[in-house]
């Protein structure tokens, strides 16, 4: 298992900064130390906290740019809905997400062939107004993210040593 290590004064410094610069401290280590690229070789280095917490990121990186479309079409389907991602966020305590993410999976399996093509933006812009169904999830986790984001800062709190080792 690879453990991202991370400066006990920049933990406490983001710490102070908010949640978001908070859990940055510890996906920036993590990608850090497996070279800054996420793929299935350096994923083997990583141990099931750490691929989570790069999963929400992602996941909250795209929905809140694009929604599940973006999501979907910039190939991070895969990686969220044929893992045990919502599995792994529901152990964390966040039933409401792993619900939620449950639900785009499903679309995720009915709509992938055609959200994953290759297109024109045109094309892809026109995908939000063809696949009307994620709307009320993109809604839903709009409307959670500080709540959902909040509870995975806690969790990464409560649970340090599993994410990074702290330096002095």
């Amino acid at each position: 298992m690879n453990i991202a290590k991370v400066k006990d004064s920049d933990l406490r410094n983001a710490a102070s900064a908010g949640m978001d610069e908070f859990l940055k401290v510890f996906t920036d280590a993590i990608m850090a130390s497996i070279g800054g690229e996420l793929t299935a070789e350096t994923m083997a280095e990583l141990n099931s906290d750490q691929i989570t917490l790069l999963a929400y990121d992602i996941l909250h990186s795209e929905v809140m740019d694009g929604g599940f479309v973006q999501l979907i079409y910039n190939g991070y389907g895969s990686f969220l809905f044929r893992n045990p991602f919502a599995k792994a966020i529901k152990g964390w305590g966040i039933d409401e997400l792993a619900s939620l993410v449950k639900k785009a999976g499903k679309l995720y399996f009915k709509y992938k062939n055609e959200i994953e093509r290759e297109c024109t933006d045109e094309e892809f812009m026109a995908m939000f107004e063809q696949y009307p169904e994620f709307d009320d999830l993109d809604d839903s986790f709009v409307e959670n993210e500080e709540t959902w984001t909040g509870m995975v800062a806690c969790y990464v709190d409560d649970h340090i040593e599993r994410f990074v080792t702290v330096e002095k």
